[in-house]
């Protein structure tokens, strides 16, 4: 069974992740239409899959021959593409990343539920190779999580660019949601306190160029006796510096559990350390990330069961962002539902 895809938006790693991804599992996937700002990188990908380009997400999302909707970018959309899919009864597959206002997101999370529809929010991180073998460690060589590092580095905005206003938050919403969730997947359990920083230069447009968040997963009566992560994202490098932007960059995560420690980069690289000394594996063989995702997707399409964890969890990761930014507001430690 072939599964009819619109896409809306293509996105950054369009050529890099998506597009190859459809081509390899031509046999699961059809692409029939296509939506995008640009017109010309719709017509590109279009012609490249003998597909349609449409004018608005909500013609897209009507169409009879469309089975599921995949949201590739953010673009000003918001969440109205989701709200279109579904109203028409469409699968959806979002890949943009929850960049929305918590009231947005819970009004999003009722209208998924009201239409009993499959939700797939794109955690690339939770699919990767050196994830999923570092879940297996965790279960049987590393124990449990105690410590989590995690810091996402880019650069700056160019000087005259300015994020978009509906941000929440403005500064790397996407990332800070796929982090914090990355850290929830591997410790098996939400957070109970959070404690945020941020750090702005420049206009209030541009927003922040450090966020950092510090998740502890201990009862609060007995806070920093369980496992503690702190994530935190920076583009204090100017924009156009891309040697110092790559320059040494830190390991994707660093983790210490009880009887090891290890370092992950991504997507396939994992080395850790136990009582026997290093271990290096590279995971490189693996089936491609690209296609582990629209796999999970595919599966959650055509199963009977209707699952929406992706969406809770990622509702969840957002709600925490945001109680890192009012503790930060505040000078004081949140404790989260």
């Amino acid at each position: 069974m072939k599964l009819r895809i619109g896409l809306v938006g293509l996105g950054d790693v369009w050529q890099s992740r998506h597009a190859p991804a459809l081509r390899a599992l031509a046999d699961r996937f059809e692409v029939e239409a296509i939506c995008d700002q640009v017109a010309h990188r719709a017509e590109q990908a279009a012609a490249e899959f003998d597909a349609d380009t449409m004018d608005g997400y909500r013609t897209l999302a009507q169409r009879e021959d469309i089975d599921a909707v995949m949201i590739l970018s953010p673009q000003w959309y918001g969440a109205l593409p989701i709200l279109a899919a579904c109203q028409s009864g469409k699968a959806v597959y979002c890949a943009a990343g929850l960049d929305l206002e918590l009231e947005e997101s819970e009004e999003v999370k009722r209208r998924v539920e009201e239409a009993g529809i499959a939700f797939m929010a794109e955690f690339p991180r939770r699919f990767a190779p050196a994830t999923l073998r570092l879940k297996e460690l965790i279960a049987t060589h590393l124990g449990a999580p105690r410590l989590i590092f995690c810091h996402q580095r880019s650069a700056a905005p160019a000087p005259n660019h300015c994020l978009p206003p509906r941000s929440p938050h403005h500064f790397s919403a996407r990332h800070l949601v796929e982090l914090v969730d990355w850290c929830c997947y591997l410790v098996d359990q939400p957070p109970r306190l959070v404690t945020g920083l941020m750090h702005r230069t420049g206009c209030e447009a541009t927003g922040d160029d450090y966020q950092m968040m510090s998740l502890d997963y201990s009862d609060p009566s007995a806070p920093g006796t369980g496992p503690v992560a702190q994530v935190s994202c920076g583009r204090y490098i100017p924009a156009g510096w891309n040697e110092a932007t790559t320059y040494r960059p830190l390991a994707a995560m660093q983790i210490s559990c009880v009887g090891g420690v290890a370092f992950v980069d991504l997507p396939a690289s994992l080395i850790w350390f136990d009582a026997a000394g290093r271990h290096q594996e590279s995971l490189e063989t693996e089936r491609p990330l690209g296609e582990q995702l629209l796999i999970h997707f595919y599966r959650s399409v055509t199963s009977i069961v209707r699952r929406n964890e992706d969406l809770e969890d990622a509702c969840r990761a957002l709600n925490i962002v945001l109680q890192a930014r009012r503790s930060h507001q505040e000078g004081r430690r949140v404790e989260l539902p």
